[in-house]
């Protein structure tokens, strides 16, 4: 579709292949089939649920939320909904934010999604970025728990002065859906990767030196990293930053691309699942998007 090679999308990014929407399929889809496994992992029904919050800039519609449809289709009749808007650290938002309301006491159980059908949004005729994104969808369900165990800290970041950086700048209340703005291509993602990239390695490094400096902990005691799946070289790059030997980061951005708010929970539930993760291992998440937003939450298993 456009000029480029598998050798020059590899060199650059490390990504291999992505996998797409298909038709039928949308961010509330893919979320359901995300949901449904973390509930069954959890042993939890779906009416236990007081919240649940779905982090994506890709929801099915403008309104209602797709927290909202999701609580339809799953039957989760007792929750309340609502999406998270926050970029490719979308998932690390909507988690800060059910920590705190099970530490507050509001709630006991609550189901965080992370999902995005970027296809819908990337320009296949732009071909430094349609060889970047990719669809998917994780999901945690987030509950009680005693001794010192779970989430020990969440650490969020923003710089709105960057926001153009990376946006998409058609179908909003600023730039309506209109025959000119679709002729413009204004409803597509728009990236400067070269700023981006510089920017988010920094962030990022920042954001995980916050999280280890808060709970009095080295690199040295981190289990694995858990990285947002942006770009090889930026996973790379953090790990140098953070002395991280390769089996202490978890990659999997050759199989999916960037999933914005679906990256970080896909990754944690691969490691999960390939036995990467094991009790009481420290596990860091990190994540830099859109915004621009960074964060990250150091987790003790």
């Amino acid at each position: 579709m456009v000029d480029t090679s598998d050798e020059w999308i590899t060199a650059r990014t490390g990504i291999k292949e992505r996998h797409i929407a298909g038709p039928g399929e949308s961010s509330s889809t893919s979320a359901f089939r995300a949901a449904e496994d973390a509930l069954a992992m959890a042993g939890c029904r779906a009416q236990d649920l007081d919240r649940i919050i779905v982090a994506t800039i890709t929801p099915d519609m403008l309104t209602p939320s797709t927290g909202c449809v999701l609580q339809e289709m799953l039957g989760a009749s007792n929750a309340a909904c609502f999406d998270i808007s926050a970029g490719c650290t979308g998932f690390l938002y909507a988690l800060s934010v059910g920590d705190s309301l099970i530490r507050s006491g509001a709630c006991e159980k609550i189901l965080v999604v992370g999902v995005e059908t970027l296809s819908a949004i990337t320009d296949y005729q732009d071909r430094t970025t349609c060889v970047l994104f990719g669809d998917g969808a994780g999901s945690v369900v987030l509950e009680r728990s005693d001794g010192e165990r779970g989430i020990l800290s969440t650490h969020l970041y923003s710089d709105g002065s960057c926001g153009k950086l990376l946006y998409v700048p058609g179908g909003g209340s600023a730039m309506p859906a209109s025959h000119a703005s679709v002729d413009a291509r204004a409803h597509y993602l728009k990236m400067d990767g070269n700023k981006v990239f510089k920017i988010a390695v920094k962030s990022l490094e920042d954001a995980a030196l916050k999280a280890l400096e808060h709970n009095g902990v080295t690199g040295d005691d981190i289990d694995l990293l858990v990285p947002h799946q942006a770009n090889d070289r930026i996973i790379q790059a953090i790990a140098k930053r953070l002395n991280l030997p390769p089996e202490k980061v978890f990659v999997n951005i050759h199989k999916y691309g960037n999933t914005s708010s679906a990256s970080v929970p896909i990754a944690l539930d691969e490691a999960n699942r390939q036995n990467r993760i094991k009790d009481n291992d420290l596990i860091l998440l990190d994540a830099f998007g859109a915004g621009f937003t960074w964060g990250s939450a150091l987790i003790r298993w």
